[in-house]
């Protein structure tokens, strides 16, 4: 029978004790990806590196890449996951409280920094900032969301509220909750906004039906509809630039 070579540290006493461990393989692909982003920034990084870095902290002491590559796989994009439900996001093995709470943190800095971009301006004179909040916060959504931009006489943000939240592929309106509310905010124009989670953001019937009931329930109270603007993954639809309304 062969003899296993001798393990030097099991003949010297305290050799194992003072040879350093190996380091592991992940932690120079990390600082590797950390420089990346810090050099070239986050447009050089697809998006499963980029989600990469977002795990780092949550999962400090293994390779985060399976896990990264397998949340991409799921859900489609970066967006995507961090706009994923908590619940979808805990069925990805691998995926702790303190992962979905890092993701969920992310997803809400988005959001903020791009409601900053629209807050103190005229929202028609901001118009890509303001197609860049929707889509932070609506557009990867896996439900459907109807919301309304409550706008003073210089066209700046009162509010943006959540009027209804539905299936997949419906959202219950209201016009008369709408117009309510408008009263209630002092407000002279609104801009409305919804998402389809299918990814196609072209209008359907029921759409085009919904927005002309707001218009005309609206329109004897002196308030004007600016737009209504469909999210989806593919891009954005405006009624105004489709001339629907």
């Amino acid at each position: 029978m062969a003899r296993r070579p001798p393990d030097p540290a099991a003949e010297l006493p305290g050799l194992a004790e003072a040879m350093p461990a190996e380091t592991p393989h992940y932690h120079g692909h990390r600082e590797r990806l950390r420089a990346r982003f810090a050099e070239a920034g986050a447009d050089a990084l697809p998006d499963y590196e980029l989600l990469e870095l977002a795990l780092f902290r949550a999962i400090p002491r293994r390779d985060v890449k399976p896990l990264a590559k397998a949340l991409i796989r799921r859900f489609g994009s970066f967006a995507e996951v961090l706009a994923a439900e908590p619940a979808r996001l805990a069925e990805v093995e691998g995926v702790s409280a303190g992962v979905i709470g890092d993701l969920k943190l992310m997803e809400a800095a988005g959001r903020r920094l791009a409601k900053g971009a629209i807050a103190a301006r005229p929202l028609l004179a901001s118009w890509s900032a303001l197609i860049e909040y929707l889509r932070a916060t609506m557009a990867f959504s896996p439900r459907e969301e109807f919301r309304v931009l409550f706008l003073d006489r210089r066209n700046h943000l009162i509010a943006d509220e959540v009027q209804g939240r539905g299936t997949v592929d419906h959202t219950p309106v209201y016009p008369r909750e709408v117009a309510r509310r408008a009263l209630e905010l002092s407000s002279t124009a609104i801009i409305l906004a919804h998402n389809h989670p299918s990814g196609d953001p072209t209008p359907s019937g029921p759409d085009i039906r919904m927005t002309r009931e707001i218009v005309t329930v609206l329109d004897p109270l002196g308030i004007v509809v600016h737009d209504h603007v469909i999210l989806g993954r593919d891009g954005h639809a405006s009624f105004k630039g489709l001339k629907l309304i």
